[in-house]
């Protein structure tokens, strides 16, 4: 009994030990150990920022004076096929999690299923959509045995983090913005059921734009707002929906916003910004600002808008936002100036860190590009079927796919590609005729089909499926429908994968004029910097370097550069590949000390 009693005393010292904080809610404010917490957050998304610069990024938040990161969890990198989880590499949110604990952070975690960011599919796995009658954001029990498994997955890495286990997440979100949605109250319920079951038994919230808070807001849950900074605004809100009590938390204040291709680049002048900061922290009311950090949306998981008012509308690459840091990690005015007016409202005698100097951005060598192929000659084995298949028939997430078949020709012809989704490059004979656009809701075009056999190659790219709005469940790619000839389907076709996810070995062979092209070549540095891939010469398509999916570029702007991080750089030789659609004699290709983030061209 003796032994019992001493192992008992040992695991409640140990627990004590660990439990070093709590974190609860007053009637007016977050209390911290028992004492009023002002948060003053800042948004990063681990993916979208080289996790060897992860703490760099850190030390610039707690240099601006902010003691919180909040971070979304993309549940489509964390699942990117049904059952196969990966929490490692940039990936690894525990370990982001820990560093910002080191950095003296705390941590505002949101792992709703659904995060919009302008996000593919607003972080949605693909593969949801192969579950046949599948509902997201539903009571649809596919999606609810998906959604837990998936939370549980997340718990298993986060809920020991938090800070009633001696952690430094202080509370978790559920759901996302879903009164824009819907108001089924049990189904939130359930959310915050499975929440619980996963290990998530500190504070969980709700947040909602200002006109959807009492339709997302859970009773019993602190319901947090977006997009309103008026203080008088945001406690008539929370106390509307939360029995006449605070605290109060701005969970999304927009001090910029996001670009999407062919459309200008968005930056807000600072200044719009100054005296909004300043009253909300006065008020006492915790913030958290949607981005302070946006990084890069790298490989293919931009999202896009569409709605029944607005076209198709991808997003770009670089989500720079024209936050307070921008794309590279280095300190904007914007940054300054609301570092000025935080420090403004610190406990006396606080002293903020000093801003860290700028990076170092170098100009690289030309590119000498060594090998070159076609992609008609870098093919892999076809799949077969009568009808064409979506991306998602063919098990394959994002990229491009080649649909090939062979018709009579000896005439003119109306060729429509029902549904596309979302940019198809269309080939006679090898010859590119056309280029469809579902952006300009471009999907026929009059082709000439010469005598004999003739092959048509249709090459289709995935541009982002929808994040946001009604249409979450619409978001199928590729040829979705039918390939129509004077209004009669077009049968046999043979897909060729092509989900270039990883820098691919180019197989040489012969060039055209018209076909999208495949170039490896390199660079060599003698020192490494941060560079920018001055893509203003060249058409549409991907890079790589090292390893690394930098994501798209395309011609139309406004982001004329592809960002590269130093850490992804070496001394010595420096490998290139570029996937070049509708410009293949494009040779020259340089590394600049700037980005170029707001030049438009002809669409």
């Amino acid at each position: 009994m003796k032994k019992l009693s001493i192992a008992i005393l040992m695991l409640l010292c140990a627990f004590q030990l660990k439990a070093q904080h709590t974190f609860q809610l007053g009637d007016s404010a977050f209390l911290l150990d028992g004492k009023p917490f002002q948060m003053i957050s800042g948004e990063i998304h681990y993916q979208r920022v080289p996790r060897e610069c992860w703490r760099d990024r850190l030390k610039m938040a707690k240099a601006m004076g902010l003691n919180t990161i909040g971070t979304y969890v993309f549940w489509n990198m964390h699942e990117p096929e049904k059952g196969h989880y990966d929490f490692t590499g940039n990936g690894d949110v525990a370990a982001f999690v820990k560093i910002a604990q080191e950095e003296g952070l705390w941590v505002i975690l949101r792992p709703s299923p659904y995060a919009c960011a302008e996000w593919e599919f607003g972080g949605y796995p693909y593969w949801l959509q192969n579950e046949k009658g599948l509902e997201v954001r539903s009571k649809e029990p596919k999606y609810l045995e998906a959604y837990r498994n998936y939370i549980k997955a997340v718990g298993r890495q986060l809920a020991g983090l938090q800070i009633n286990h001696g952690g430094n997440i202080l509370m978790v979100q559920i759901e996302n913005e879903y009164g824009s949605y819907g108001s089924d109250k049990e189904y939130l319920e359930i959310n915050r059921k499975m929440f619980v079951e996963a290990g998530f038994d500190g504070l969980l919230y709700t947040c909602d734009p200002a006109a959807d808070v009492a339709k997302g807001h859970l009773p019993g849950l602190l319901p947090a707002v977006n997009g309103v900074d008026d203080p008088e605004k945001v406690k008539k809100l929370v106390n509307e929906n939360h029995n006449g009590k605070g605290p109060y938390y701005i969970a999304e204040w927009y001090p910029a916003w996001f670009d999407s291709w062919g459309q200008k680049h968005h930056t807000v002048p600072y200044e719009q910004f100054l005296d909004r900061l300043d009253r909300v922290l006065a008020a006492g009311i915790s913030i958290n600002m949607y981005m302070f950090h946006g990084g890069t949306t790298r490989g293919y998981m931009n999202g896009a808008n569409y709605n029944d008012q607005s076209p198709y509308e991808p997003q770009i690459s670089s989500y720079d936002y024209d936050a307070p840091l921008d794309e590279a990690g280095n300190a904007t005015p914007k940054f300054m100036h609301f570092r000025e007016v935080i420090a403004k409202h610190l406990p006396a005698g606080t002293k903020l860190p000093d801003v860290p100097a700028k990076k170092p951005s170098i100009q690289t060598p030309v590119v000498t590009f060594t090998r070159s192929g076609s992609i008609f000659d870098n093919l892999p084995q076809a799949v077969k079927s009568e009808d064409p298949l979506t991306f998602e028939d063919l098990r394959q997430a994002y990229g491009f796919v080649l649909y090939r078949t062979t018709v009579k020709g000896g005439y003119n012809a109306l060729l429509k590609l029902k549904d596309l989704r979302d940019y198809g490059i269309v080939f006679v004979n090898s010859k590119r005729v056309a280029i469809l656009d579902r952006r300009l809701k471009q999907d026929s075009v009059q082709v000439a089909l010469p005598a004999g056999t003739v092959t048509l190659d249709l090459l289709v790219e995935n541009l982002g499926r929808i994040n946001f709005g009604p249409y979450l469940l619409k978001n199928k790619k590729g040829i979705t429908e039918a390939v129509l000839l004077d209004g009669k389907p077009v049968q046999g076709w043979q897909q060729f994968k092509l989900p270039f996810d990883k820098q691919p070995a180019v197989k040489t062979g012969k060039l055209t004029a018209d076909a999208p092209v495949l170039k490896e070549g390199s660079f060599t540095l003698d020192a490494t910097g941060d560079t920018y891939l001055d893509m203003s010469n060249w058409g549409k398509g991907v890079v790589w370097i090292n390893g690394h999916h930098l994501g798209r570029y395309w011609q139309v702007g406004p982001q004329q550069t592809l960002y590269v991080p130093a850490e992804w750089l070496h001394k010595g030789n420096n490998k290139v590949t570029v996937l070049e659609l509708i410009k293949p004699a494009t040779a020259t290709l340089q590394g600049i000390d700037h980005p170029i983030l707001d030049q438009l061209q002809a669409q």
